[in-house]
């Protein structure tokens, strides 16, 4: 099979799918991107696929991670057996993602590449990230933020980034290479953000620093390297309860 794949994380609040219109329209966008056909499922269907997991296994409150794969064999492994469907759908469910009440967050030394075709794509080609990821635990961080290759603002490993300065919210344009995440889209529609390009003195001089994703929802940081940030019920926390 060709081996490239898309996937979703969802938070699951009081048994409901968190942002799901969200999160199906940027499934289909990025298979349209990837020519991953999805002709096979309609909207409805995965949904209700996913429904019935999180029955099964009980969950009220946690997560879900929803991966469409190409089996259609590779241009450079040519298959003679044809698959039984062009492209296969996974769902896994869990608990909510443990994550610190703050995060301390380092400056990671691995640019992203704001003009690869997978930029602001959900992939299952993650390797990149988790690596960046586990560079930052290893250092003593929680998380770090990502520049590209222009030393741009992109995002963090795994979430987006907020930034709180003179009372104006900010958070990196999509052009910089920073996925395009549905819980950022939320905030976008319920909040006057500016969206921009900045190198990382901006945050440095930032009043507040957030970070953003299905898996954490909302989550203030509380340093970036040596730079602590004002703890405070800034109004961007309360637009996601629980």
């Amino acid at each position: 099979m060709s081996e490239r794949g898309i996937f979703t994380t969802i938070a699951i609040r009081d048994g409901e799918l968190f942002l799901w219109e969200k999160h199906w329209a940027r499934l289909t966008t990025a298979a349209g991107k990837l020519n991953i056909a999805l002709s096979e499922f309609s909207e409805s269907s995965v949904r209700n696929s996913l429904m019935h997991e999180l029955e099964s296994n009980a969950i009220q409150n946690g997560r879900a991670k929803i991966t469409f794969t190409d089996q259609r064999p590779s241009a450079f492994w040519p298959s003679a057996q044809k698959p039984a469907a062009n492209t296969s759908l996974n769902i896994l469910t869990g608990p909510r993602r443990e994550i610190p009440n703050s995060f301390r967050l380092g400056i990671s030394p691995f640019p992203v590449n704001s003009r690869s075709p997978l930029a602001g794509l959900k992939t299952t080609n993650y390797l990149e990230p988790a690596l960046c990821f586990e560079a930052a635990k290893a250092a003593g961080f929680d998380e770090a933020i990502r520049l590209n290759e222009h030393g741009h603002i992109t995002s963090a490993c795994f979430s987006n980034v907020f930034w709180l300065k003179d009372d104006r919210l900010f958070t990196p344009e999509l052009s910089t290479g920073c996925l395009g995440g549905t819980t950022r889209e939320f905030i976008l529609e319920n909040l006057e953000v500016h969206e921009i390009t900045a190198g990382i003195d901006e945050i440095r001089s930032a009043d507040a620093v957030f970070l953003t994703s299905a898996g954490i929802g909302i989550a203030p940081a509380a340093s970036l390297a040596e730079t602590v940030f004002v703890q405070k019920a800034y109004p961007i926390l309360g637009l996601i309860k629980g």
